[in-house]
């Protein structure tokens, strides 16, 4: 099998026709030989019959069976067939399901180029290399569910998050989550845990911040009747409630000198000494720790143990805050009104475009759990299943004040702002400048755009080119 760069042998499957089209012209000038098929029955047909190919790349989301049917037929078929699973679908819980399936990467639409040329090329060498070793076949992995209700969003940092999610899962490491305050460390660590081989035994968090540090001892390691005042009962602690399972340290920056000591312990010799007891209890966790700190600076200041840092930190996961991943708002935004409905007991709720654009504009210091919170007393306030600006807080109002909207009465009179006149344009500036106000707040990304005006992307386009929208334009 040819398994190098040039003239390698390339299936595409994709139920849209022209974008299987297009990325096939793509590789096809990068001087691979691509077969195209239109479903999944096509390209399994295609792979049976003019296989092997070096790699398959594959949309997830088609009509009567899915990228993942078709993955799993192929792997059934040749175990050590690389394919990459490329989709549009905004639920980035996409990435874990398509690795542990056994797709070799994942790309999220509209994926960069340049970024599959290269993915493509590492995963060819790959092939090449696991030829070369004669390596056995692999069984194909089971099939595990969607991760939904997990992160939500297609942004490359939480595709990312994903994927380092579904990779270190399966093992026992210890992992170390970083992130602002209200990133969803916590959501990561249970993700973690579900797909992990101890997913049948418990996980157990505990806040290290919110404890004195009396307490938090208690709570973790447990304590003996009569260890100090109040112990009337012995306590088997959070290590001991989640032998065989996960224990998840929130905020562990937050941990004494004196009780980084006993954590290192757990973590060195899998053993806990309760508070008042003197004989060691084996346990049996793994142990998933997130902060909002610098630990690697407070390693340098001395703050926290080094050998504990690097015990905790075998693997790490960067969650990006809120701000630096806006083009998953509106799928947050949807997210969290289909749960916040079904929590309150409500039918579907819609937001309406103004009160989007002001979501869209805030930079969210309080990340996620903030958009949480100001949607759920957006959907308390709103009356009429509609959330407008005058349900979301005056701080996020008065930061990015929303366009005026257009009375009913007269839907082609908008107030000057500047003349404290009246003014009537047509429908068709009416249009234009909504759109170019919805470009602004997106930055120019088209995708976001699009998906907010509800047009679609090439709709978009051309009212671009009919405009002549630039960067700035009003």
């Amino acid at each position: 099998m040819t398994s190098g760069r040039k003239h390698a042998r390339l299936l595409l499957v994709d139920d849209d026709e022209e974008a299987c089209r297009m990325l096939g012209e793509v590789l096809e000038r990068e001087s691979y030989d691509v077969r195209r098929g239109l479903s999944v029955k096509e390209g399994l047909s295609l792979f049976e019959k003019e296989g092997p190919f070096d790699a398959v790349l594959t949309d997830l989301r088609m009509p009567e069976a899915s990228g993942l049917d078709l993955l799993a037929a192929i792997r059934e078929r040749d175990p050590e067939a690389l394919v990459l699973v490329l989709t549009a679908f905004g639920d980035a819980g996409a990435a874990a399901e398509a690795i542990r399936a056994g797709a070799y990467d994942f790309i999220s639409k509209p994926y960069d180029l340049a970024e599959l040329r290269q993915t493509l090329a590492r995963a060819l060498e790959r092939r090449k290399l696991a030829s070369a070793r004669q390596e056995s076949a692999a069984v194909a992995p089971t099939r595990e569910p969607v991760l939904s209700g997990t992160l939500v969003g297609h942004s490359p940092g939480i595709i990312d998050v994903m994927k380092q999610v579904a990779r270190v899962a399966s093992t026992q490491a210890s992992v170390l989550i970083l992130g602002e305050t209200g990133t969803g460390k916590e959501l990561v660590a249970r993700t973690i845990h579900r797909f992990s081989e101890r997913a049948d035994r418990r996980m157990v968090a505990v806040n290290c911040s919110a404890l004195a540090e009396g307490l938090l001892e208690s709570e973790l390691f447990g304590h003996v009747k009569g260890a100090f005042t109040g112990a009337v009962g012995n306590r088997p602690g959070i290590f001991r409630e989640a032998d065989k399972g996960t224990v998840f340290l929130d905020e562990v920056g937050d941990v004494s000198p004196g009780l980084q000591a006993r954590l290192l312990r757990v973590l060195q010799e899998q053993e806990i000494v309760p508070v008042g007891a003197e004989t060691p209890i084996k346990v049996d966790v793994r142990v998933i720790a997130a902060t909002h700190r610098d630990l690697g600076a407070m390693v340098r200041d001395k703050q926290f143990r080094e050998d504990l840092y690097y015990r905790l930190n075998v693997v790490t996961i960067q969650l990006p805050p809120l701000r630096e991943r806006r083009q998953d708002i509106p799928l947050l935004i949807d997210h969290f009104l289909t749960t916040l409905a079904a929590r309150h007991g409500r039918g579907p709720v819609a937001i309406d475009p103004a009160a989007q654009a002001l979501l869209l504009a805030w930079d969210w210091p309080g990340n996620v759990r903030e958009l949480e919170n100001v949607l759920e007393r957006a959907m308390v306030l709103a009356e009429l299943d509609v959330i407008g600006p005058e349900h979301l807080p005056e701080t996020l109002r008065a930061s990015h004040p929303a366009p005026a909207a257009v009375s009913p009465a007269a839907p082609t009179q908008q107030a000057s702002v500047e003349s404290g006149s009246t003014e009537l344009v047509t429908l068709d500036e009416l249009d234009r400048r909504h759109v170019f106000r919805v470009l602004a707040a997106m930055k120019g990304n088209r995708e976001d755009s699009a998906r907010i005006l509800g047009i679609s992307r090439r709709t978009l386009t051309r009212m671009i080119q009919r405009w002549h929208w630039t960067p700035g334009a009003t």
